[in-house]
């Protein structure tokens, strides 16, 4: 796809040395931390930490392996649901980037579906050092009503998050556009949105570079 990586202007907020410098680091050594199944599980709050959230088939591991250039790192599942624990990664011995559970289609029971989706609320609620959240978005569907649950408990939890439109690819640059707007106008009058939207494809690595350096941005500000 070609065409803008988002609303806001992202690719004119950032400098050609920006972007080059957030590649940089992120070309840099990324590795499977841990996976925490209870708070009192996770790492110390000792360095900034972004999260990626979403649906379950909204493609989390997919991004997270394109932003690092690796396939293997963050382990995508044909089974939705699959992740339930808060997987870290460490990337460049200086941040960490966030898994947190996937919301609706777990093929699992309600009970324990519960249990790992409290925990990313949990996580979201209790951690000092998070510096942002990016809630990802299907480009062909955008926002639907299991979304808007998650935007009204990250506005509750009063932390800082920016919409990642997934598989933008998949539709044509024109309707990409129209999501990111309506995205836009969905979410003007939330107090912990971030005012901008990207469109990305991890497929084809469309909006990667400015995603990269919104994530160094927020982490580093």
């Amino acid at each position: 796809m070609s065409g803008p990586a988002g609303g806001g202007a992202a690719d004119e907020l950032f400098t050609p040395e920006e972007i080059e410098a957030a590649r940089v680091m992120f070309a840099h050594e990324a590795a499977f931390v841990m996976g925490a199944v209870a708070m009192e599980g996770l790492p110390p709050p000792d360095m900034p930490e972004v999260a990626f959230a979403g649906r379950s088939n909204v493609g989390k591991s997919s991004l997270i392996n394109g932003l690092v250039g690796r396939k293997g790192l963050a382990r995508a599942s044909t089974e939705p649901g699959r992740t339930r624990e808060v997987n870290f990664f460490l990337l460049d011995g200086r941040l960490r980037l966030v898994d947190l559970p996937g919301y609706g289609f777990a093929r699992v029971s309600r009970t324990t579906a519960k249990k790992f989706q409290n925990l990313g609320r949990d996580y979201l609620r209790g951690r000092p050092n998070l510096k942002r959240v990016y809630l990802l978005i299907d480009a062909r569907h955008g926002l639907k009503e299991p979304d808007t649950e998650a935007l009204d408990a990250l506005d509750t939890a009063a932390v800082s998050y920016q919409i990642v439109l997934t598989k933008a690819d998949k539709i044509k640059a024109s309707e990409a556009a129209a999501t990111v707007e309506r995205t836009l106008k969905a979410i003007a009058k939330r107090p912990a949105a971030f005012p901008r939207v990207l469109a990305t494809s991890a497929e084809k690595g469309t909006g990667l570079p400015e995603l990269r350096a919104e994530i160094v941005a927020a982490a580093f500000a």
